[in-house]
């Protein structure tokens, strides 16, 4: 299940190429497809992304609300998932930063868009930080399996 919000954006990150505008324009954006957690349906999410190297990290910011956003949750059921990117499909697997290394990449995340250190500053809960790592195609090990 979608939001007409995300479903909004889904369709002109599609149309374009993986450009929106409004809120997200000019920021980097992907859409997650994911596993509903308890339902095992499909869902897709757009949410910005911090590229580090080849890895997509995503961030459960909920906008600073005190519970975690479904995907998160989809996730830690179901953490093989695809991402699309611009016009490419990337299978993924996710994986839960933590530590130093979770504080350093939300620090950044923070640095270059204020508004995750205002969503920080909303919460007592720590905002989880997620590595998207693409899965090699084992039929061509020089591809991203899509």
């Amino acid at each position: 299940m979608t939001t007409d919000h995300n479903s909004r954006v889904i369709e002109e990150f599609r149309a374009n190429n993986g450009k929106v505008g409004g809120y997200f324009e000019g920021a980097p954006l992907l859409l997650l497809h994911s596993t509903g957690a308890r339902s095992g349906e499909p869902r897709i999410t757009p949410m910005m992304y911090l590229l580090d190297g080849e890895r997509y990290l995503v961030f459960a910011s909920k906008a600073g609300s005190d519970s975690n956003p479904a995907w998160y949750h989809n996730l830690l059921a179901h953490p093989e998932a695809r991402i699309e990117v611009g016009d490419d499909t990337i299978a993924v697997q996710a994986v839960e930063l933590r530590g130093d290394e979770r504080d350093a990449y939300y620090a950044e995340q923070a640095r270059r868009y204020p508004g995750f250190a205002g969503y920080q500053q909303k919460t007592d809960r720590i905002i989880p930080v997620i590595a998207l790592t693409p899965l090699a195609d084992p039929d061509n090990p020089k591809e991203t399996a899509l």
